[in-house]
C-alpha cells in the first residue's frame, strides 16, 4: 500500500512577508499590487475571516477588509523560500511532484524503512520547515493523492492529518461535495439540486447516474469519492513555465508604453531561470485589454536562453503581432516555456560570445540580488524612469 503526503505551505507569500517584517505579524496582510484593479496573490490567516481569498480582485478584498495592510509581492523572496522547502521535501524522498511554489505531493512508500511511517515523515518535514524557514506547513497523509490533498486542506493551518487505508471511505463520506476536485460554484448547486450533498452521496450514486450531470467525468468522480485514486506521484523538479505579469492602475495605450513593460517582466523571468539553473526555449507575451479580453502570442527561441535581453527581444517581436491600435491595455505579461536544466542544453561548436556575455551578466545580477535580498538591487537604466513603474 502506498503512502502519499500532500504538503502545503500555510498562506505562503503572506507568511514570508510576516516572517521578514516583524511589524506585520498578527496583522491582516494582503499580498498584491497596490492597484485596486489587481488581484490578491495571498491573504494572511488574520484577514481571511473577512472573506478575503487569493485570486480575488483587490477592490473586493479592500471592500471586505479596508484596514488590511497591502504588501507588494516580492517574487524573488518567495522563490528562495520555495527552493528551500522543496530541498527539505527531497531529503525524505526523490518522488516529489510540485503543484506550485508552495505545495507538492510526496510518495514516501519506500522511505518508511528509513524515516518511519507517513505520520512520522510528515511531522519531520513540518519540524524542518519551521526550524529552517521560519514558516509553517500543513500535511495530509493517505494511501492516494486525492485523499492526501483533502486531508491537508482540512488540517490547515499548521496541522497534520493521517488517514489510514481502512478509514478512507469513512473519512470522505461526510464531506461536502465541494471537497471533490473540479466541483466549484457552478457544479455544486447542480449536484445539490439532485440530492448529492456529500462525497458519500457521490460514492453511492454510481457512475451512470453522475454521467448525466458531469459527463464522462462522472466515472472518475465516483471512484475518487470512494477513495480510489491510482495516480502515481510524478517526480518533476522542472517548472513547465515561468512568468511575470502586472495589472496597471491606468490603462496603457500605444506600442511604446506597452513594450516598455515587457523589459521588467523579462528581467524577473530571467532572474528566476538563473536562480534555478534553468534555460527556456519558448517565450509568450500576454496582453489583457480594458474590456478584459485576452491576446496571447507565442514563439520559439533559436536556442535555449536564460538572459533578460534575449527574452525581451523575443517578447518585443511577439508584441508586434498583438493588436494595439485604438486599444487600451490593463495588464501585460511575459512567460517562458520549454524549460530544461542547464545540464540538458546542448553545447555549441562555435559559442556566441555576445550570448555568453549576457549570460554572465545575468548571473552577476542574480548574485547581487541574492546578497541584498532584493530583486531590484540591480536594475536596468531603461526601467528606472519608466512611467507608472513603482518607486522604492
Amino acid at each position: 500500500m502506498k503512502t502519499i503526503l500532500h504538503v502545503d505551505m500555510d498562506a505562503f507569500c503572506a507568511s514570508v512577508e510576516q516572517r521578514d517584517d516583524p511589524s506585520l505579524r498578527g496583522k491582516p496582510v494582503i499580498v498584491g499590487g497596490p492597484s485596486r484593479r489587481g488581484v490578491v496573490l495571498a491573504a494572511s490567516y488574520e484577514v481571511r475571516p473577512s472573506g478575503v481569498r487569493s485570486a480575488m480582485s483587490m477592490a473586493e478584498a479592500l471592500r471586505r477588509a479596508p484596514h488590511a495592510v497591502v504588501v507588494r509581492p516580492r517574487h524573488e523572496a518567495y522563490a528562495r523560500a520555495s527552493e528551500r522547502a522543496f530541498a527539505i521535501f527531497r531529503r525524505y524522498t526523490p518522488l516529489v511532484e510540485p503543484l506550485s511554489l508552495d505545495e507538492a505531493f510526496l510518495d514516501v512508500t519506500a522511505s518508511r524503512a528509513l524515516f518511519g511511517d507517513g505520520g512520522s515523515i510528515g511531522r519531520a518535514i513540518k519540524r524542518d520547515v519551521a526550524a529552517e524557514l521560519g514558516l509553517t506547513a500543513s500535511a495530509g497523509v493517505a494511501p492516494c493523492k486525492f485523499v492526501a490533498k483533502v486531508a491537508s486542506d482540512l488540517s490547515k493551518p499548521d496541522g497534520l492529518l493521517v488517514v489510514a487505508p481502512a478509514d478512507v471511505e469513512a473519512f470522505l463520506a461526510p464531506l461536502a461535495v465541494e471537497r471533490m476536485w473540479g466541483v466549484g460554484p457552478k457544479t455544486a448547486p447542480a449536484l445539490r439540486a439532485l440530492g448529492y450533498r456529500t462525497l458519500g452521496d457521490l460514492a453511492r450514486a454510481g457512475a451512470d447516474a453522475l454521467e448525466g450531470v458531469l459527463g464522462a467525468w462522472g466515472v472518475e468522480v465516483t471512484r475518487l469519492a470512494r477513495g480510489l485514486d491510482e495516480r502515481d506521484v510524478v517526480a518533476d523538479g522542472v517548472a513547465r513555465s515561468i512568468g511575470a505579469e502586472q495589472t496597471y492602475e491606468q490603462d496603457l495605450t500605444g506600442a511604446e508604453p506597452v513594450g516598455a513593460t515587457l523589459l521588467e517582466h523579462a528581467a524577473r523571468v530571467a532572474r528566476r531561470l538563473v536562480r534555478s539553473g534553468l534555460w527556456a526555449g519558448g517565450v509568450a507575451v500576454k496582453v489583457k485589454y480594458a474590456d478584459f479580453s485576452l491576446c496571447t502570442r507565442r514563439g520559439a527561441l533559436p536556442r535555449p536562453a536564460q538572459d533578460t535581453s534575449t527574452i525581451h527581444r523575443a517578447a518585443l517581436e511577439l508584441l508586434a503581432r498583438v493588436p494595439l491600435v485604438g486599444r487600451r491595455v490593463r495588464l501585460t505579461g511575459v512567460s517562458v516555456s520549454d524549460i530544461v536544466p542547464g545540464s540538458r542544453v546542448p553545447l555549441e561548436m562555435f559559442p556566441d560570445a555576445d550570448a555568453e556575455r549576457r549570460r554572465r551578466l545575468e548571473h552577476v545580477a542574480a548574485r547581487i540580488a541574492e546578497r541584498y535580498g532584493d530583486e531590484r538591487a540591480v536594475t536596468r537604466a531603461a526601467l528606472i524612469a519608466r512611467p507608472g513603474r513603482p518607486r522604492h
